[in-house]
Parts: C-alpha cells; structure tokens; sequence
C-alpha cells in the first residue's frame, strides 16, 4: 500500500477508536436511556469502523487521550448533543484531503463506513433528545431581552448619569425587577398553554436573563466613576461576546445558521444601544440634568 495512504489509514484508526471512547464517556453522561442507547449504538459502529481498517494497516492504535479527556469535558459543561455534534463536525472534516467517500473510489469497501459517518450526522444525532436544548426556547427569550434591554438601558444611562456607579446602580434595579417580570410571564404564558413544564421554562428564562445583567453591568462596577464611556464600550464588547458564543453554540446543537443570527442579534442590540444613547443625550442637554 503507498504510504501516504497507509498514513492517512493510520489516522483514521485512531479517529474512529478515539470517537468510540468518547460516545462511551458521554454516555455515561446522559441520563435518559434512549439517548444512552443512541450514543452506545454509534460506540459499536466506531469499534467495526476501527477493525476494519486495522485490516489494511495491521497496527493496534491507542485512542488520542487529548480528545477524549477535551470533548467529555465539553459534554459535561454545555451538554452532550453540543459536544457530539462538535466533534463529528471537526473529525469529518477529511485528513490530507482525503474522506471515506473519496477512499471509496481507489477501495470501494469505505463506501460502507462512510454511509454509517453520514446515518451518524444526520440520523442519529438528529434523534439525541436533551433537557438542554428542550429549554433553549426560554433561553433565548431571556439572554435575548437581557442584551437589549441592558445594553440600551445603560447606553441611555451613560450620558445623563455620567458616573459609573450610579449607572451600575440603576441597571441592577432595572435588571433585578426584569428579570422577575420575565420569569413571571414566562411561567404565565406557559402555564396558559398547559405546559408541564412551566416552572422550569420561567427558572431557564430568568437564569439566562440575570446572568446576562450582571455580565453587562460588571464593567460600570468595576471602573472609576468618571470612566463611564469606557465602561459603556466594554459593556457592549461584552454583548457582542455573549452573542457570538451563544450563537455559535446554537448553530453547532441546533445546526442553525451562525451569521445570520448573530447579525440579526447583534445588529438590534447595538441599534437599541445607539438609540438608547443618542435619547440620554437629548435629555441630558434639553433637561440640562447632571448627577
């Protein structure tokens, strides 16, 4: 066999025992059996993909430790469905060009594991089912009315208070007693649909929503009381931040489009935000207010 075929042979093995190590530790993560079966079952076929192969190469290859250690802590901090989907879309990506159904054609039996790569992206991770993602609705809803909200509120503050801490001060009130306004029509418009689950959609709602105030008032606390603009302009780094991970987040689990949502997100937070701060300044010079 040429050998940079036989290299990328090589590779290969490894991949596939290193995913058949990694379904196994996220398996023991998830706690609804379906889901373990699920993720046992691609297990099994990354262990008959491995001996294949070793068919051709005729070599015993350890599993990478990296990886597995790297993608079982993902699946336990943002979930299993993310950290599976994640992972198959890195390792699909072919190795020196080349891809089980490019390997196919100069040795037609990858044509089998290359069929099962694919039933494994878009059958059997399409049928993962994870509180996670059942809640991302409520999510949404909270970080989502938190960034504008927030990120407008203080913008509008900033020229007309022109101190930090007083800006800090009247984001935390306004943050504090939306967050309550959100949880609680979230638990009341779930509750009018008869949804089971209606507390713990307003708890995911709220969670998201004071997280993302104390994230973006975080700034205002912390610098000096006359560098309110700074704190302004970090507060909206910070929302862009928390847009893009959030986003990406929900385009890899979700497989949603990333661009398209954090322009959509980013561009009505920054544009609440500019308005919000060109009304501060109206009323700051038209009331000629300064605290």
């Amino acid at each position: 066999m040429h050998s940079d075929l036989n290299e990328i042979l090589v590779k290969m093995q490894q991949r596939e025992i290193t995913e058949r190590q990694i379904y196994i530790n996220v398996a023991k993560i998830a706690k609804d059996e379906s889901n373990k079966k699920i993720l046992l079952k691609i297990a099994e076929d990354e262990k008959q993909h491995y001996k294949f192969i070793r068919t051709y190469t005729d070599k015993e290859i350890p599993p990478d430790k990296k990886k597995v250690w790297f993608y079982s802590i993902i699946a336990r901090i943002f979930g299993f469905t993310f950290a599976v989907k994640q992972m198959e879309g890195r390792e699909t990506e072919a190795i020196k060009g080349y891809s089980y159904g490019k390997l196919s054609k100069p040795l037609p039996e990858f044509s089998r594991i290359a069929k099962d790569e694919e039933k494994h992206e878009f059958l059997l991770l399409d049928m993962l089912d994870e509180e996670k993602l059942k809640y991302i609705g409520s999510i949404v809803l909270g970080l989502n009315d938190a960034l504008v909200e927030i990120t407008g509120s203080v913008a509008g503050f900033t020229l007309s208070m022109a101190n930090t801490k007083v800006i800090a001060l009247a984001g935390i009130i306004t943050g504090t007693s939306a967050t309550l306004s959100m949880a609680a029509s979230e638990y009341i418009a779930e509750k009018a649909e008869n949804t089971k689950s209606a507390m713990k959609s307003s708890i995911y709602t709220g969670a998201s929503y004071l997280i993302t105030v104390i994230l973006l008032i975080l700034p205002f606390l912390l610098m000096p009381k006359d560098m309110y603009i700074p704190a302004l302009i970090l507060t909206l780094v910070i929302a862009i931040i928390i847009i893009s991970i959030f986003n990406y987040y929900i385009s890899v689990a979700k497989g949603f489009n990333f661009k398209q949502r954090f322009v959509q997100m980013a561009g009505v937070s920054l544009g609440v935000a500019l308005f919000s701060f060109i009304v501060g300044l109206i009323v700051k010079n038209i009331f000629g207010i300064n605290l």
